[in-house]
């Protein structure tokens, strides 16, 4: 210490003083840092120091593997930058580590016999820590170190202290402040995401002379892994398709892009969707990691006869309205795409007569719970859907999310929901 730091009224007033002076006008919490470890060299004598800001993601608190215990960092007089897997920083490990955790100072006359030091500079002999508080919250510490023996006394830690103290709420709102930025620029990443997987999907219904077809995609968070498509394929035939991503946000997206690239691709070289499906499910895990999979309806529509040949990989049944006022389920189901090898998909084949609807779905609207946890049900979508299988598709698909949203009296969604509604007329 040097030999005017004591901590008098008058010692304390100049050191809130110089934190004010130096601090005012920034919210950059690197520039404070910087500026804190300057102000205490004024006070007391180290040859090497810093100030570590605890990373508050809530993985840690939940047991997690953080992918870092320490967020943000200055420091002096180390030779050079810690790697990013430094014990430190990566687990908390050390004296830095211990004090977080205790909210305690710790003052090591000699760090070669003290339990907690974790060599992290050759030239060290003594080191003292105190936390950096807010309440009883720790967001981070402030670390010296001298390269002689017993530098650092309790004193020290008391001045030490209080000028973390003092300095604890310019670094919590420093936090505050970058977490906000963070949070901005993520929603700006999210828009331009949710705008690229809007140009993903159909800009239009397709044009089909004695077919009336529509979908739907409605997202539950500003992207997700529901999917729709029609695709145009050999001989005036149309690919459809309805697809759900395990998993939602910005993972599941990502592998709805590969799904629909691969798709896309492979559905106009090869004719019978039960092949599409069998390739797919192999080039799948590259993309996945054998962890997320994907389950999908995938047809092929014949206008002129009205053929619908398919292909169903785990997902939802789809069914078909006839103008009759039968219910035909699309049977069969075969398992999810991504999990299992070589599962050999069938594809079956239904005819659509004048008059007819299919209608495709994901979960996200059969799975749709009220406020007492009930669900929406496939009972619930069929009895609307015919009650209102007189109606054009797209006034149908309204329909449908209309008593929706009145089942679960919200109008956002917990989870994606896509419909395709393909009418014969």
């Amino acid at each position: 210490m040097l030999p005017d730091a004591t901590l008098t009224v008058e010692r304390k007033y100049q050191l809130l003083s110089d934190i004010n002076q130096r601090l005012i006008g920034t919210l950059d919490l690197d520039q404070i840092l910087e500026e804190l470890l300057d102000s205490v060299a004024t006070f007391i004598t180290f040859d090497a120091g810093g100030i570590f800001v605890l990373n508050e993601d809530p993985t840690i608190a939940a047991g997690w593997q953080p992918r870092q215990f320490i967020s943000s960092i200055v420091w002096r007089g180390y030779p050079s930058h810690p790697a990013p897997d430094d014990p430190m920083l990566t687990q908390g490990r050390g004296i830095i580590g211990q004090v977080i955790r205790s909210g305690m100072p710790l003052v090591a006359p000699d760090v070669r016999v003290d339990p907690y030091y974790v060599a992290g500079r050759e030239l060290t002999l003594s080191e003292i820590a105190v936390p950096i508080r807010i309440g009883e919250r720790t967001i981070g510490a402030l670390n010296l170190e001298s390269n002689a023996l017993a530098a650092f006394s309790q004193s020290d830690a008391a001045v030490l202290g209080f000028f973390a103290d003092a300095a604890a709420l310019s670094i919590d709102k420093a936090i505050l402040h970058r977490r906000l930025l963070d949070q901005e620029r993520l929603k700006k990443q999210l828009r331009l995401a949710r705008d690229v997987q809007a140009r993903l999907l159909p800009a239009h219904s397709p044009t089909m002379p004695g077919y009336d077809i529509v979908g739907i995609c409605v997202p539950a968070f500003e992207i997700g892994g529901d999917y729709y498509d029609f695709i145009d394929l050999a001989g005036d035939h149309l690919g459809l398709v309805v697809a759900d991503v395990s998993g939602e946000g910005v993972p599941a997206a990502m592998i709805m892009t590969a799904f629909r690239a691969l798709l896309r691709t492979h559905a106009r070289q090869i004719d019978r969707p039960d092949a599409v499906a069998n390739l797919l499910n192999h080039l799948l895990p590259e993309f996945t990691g054998q962890v997320d999979f994907v389950t999908a309806v995938y047809g092929v529509l014949q206008p002129e006869t009205g053929s619908f040949t398919y292909v169903n990989c785990g997902h939802n049944p789809p069914f078909v309205l006839r103008w009759s006022g039968a219910v035909d389920f699309l049977p069969p189901a075969g398992p999810l795409l991504s999990i299992f090898n070589d599962p050999a998909y069938q594809a079956a084949e239904i005819a659509l007569a004048p008059g007819d609807t299919l209608i495709l779905y994901t979960d996200g609207i059969v799975e749709l719970a009220d406020e007492a946890y009930r669900e929406y049900g496939l009972d619930r979508l069929q009895a609307t859907a015919l009650a209102h299988r007189s109606r054009p598709a797209l006034e149908l698909i309204d329909c449908l999310l209309a008593d929706a949203r009145q089942h679960a009296q919200r109008d956002l969604f917990s989870d994606d929901l896509t419909l395709l509604v393909a009418r014969r007329l």
